[in-house]
């Protein structure tokens, strides 16, 4: 093989690697760019929870669909650490609509990417966006770290931001935003 050859194939290797590499692992699966938000979130271990409520609400086909979505996703711990029986109480069938508002509170039109959202702070440091739900979420950067608030004063932190989907973005975050 000439050094030309074995030069060209490194690269495409290192380039192969780097494109591979671009999104990073979400709850101990790998997360893939040609996947749509559910089919990416239902191997993640971190996101029983949230695939659960996602298939009672009804969601599915919604998040299945063309977008694109940013998907605030919190992991199972966030929805550990609501008070004993919401979760429960949520995934009733009679509490369909409660469990649909919640989800909804966590996804925003449009694949905002971390530098999209800081590019949208504005004088008072948050970004401020509307969700499907029509409730507020605000992020405010503090260095690397990114903080998610809800209108609740519900206060989490963006845990892994932009994974890629075929749809969209997914910022997992560790506590569940819930809406007024």
């Amino acid at each position: 093989m000439s050094l030309k050859s074995t030069l060209a194939a490194a690269a495409l290797t290192v380039a192969a690697s780097a494109a591979f590499a671009a999104n990073p692992d979400v709850g101990g699966a790998p997360m893939f760019e040609t996947k749509n938000i559910v089919e990416n979130a239902v191997n993640s271990k971190d996101h029983t929870t949230l695939v659960a409520a996602v298939k009672a609400a009804g969601l599915v086909e919604a998040l299945m669909g063309e977008g694109p979505f940013t998907v605030f996703a919190p992991v199972n711990a966030g929805f550990a650490a609501l008070p004993a029986g919401t979760v429960d109480t949520l995934l009733q069938p009679e509490n369909k609509d409660m469990l649909v508002k919640v989800l909804t509170a966590h996804v925003v039109a449009g694949d905002l990417k971390l530098a999209d959202l800081r590019a949208k702070v504005g004088k008072d440091g948050y970004a401020n966006l509307r969700t499907l739900s029509g409730d507020a979420l605000s992020i405010r950067f503090k260095g690397d770290a990114a903080m998610i608030y809800s209108e609740s004063r519900n206060i989490g932190r963006i845990t892994i931001g932009d994974v890629d989907q075929s749809n969209g973005v997914i910022h997992v975050i560790d506590s569940v935003m819930v809406p007024k």
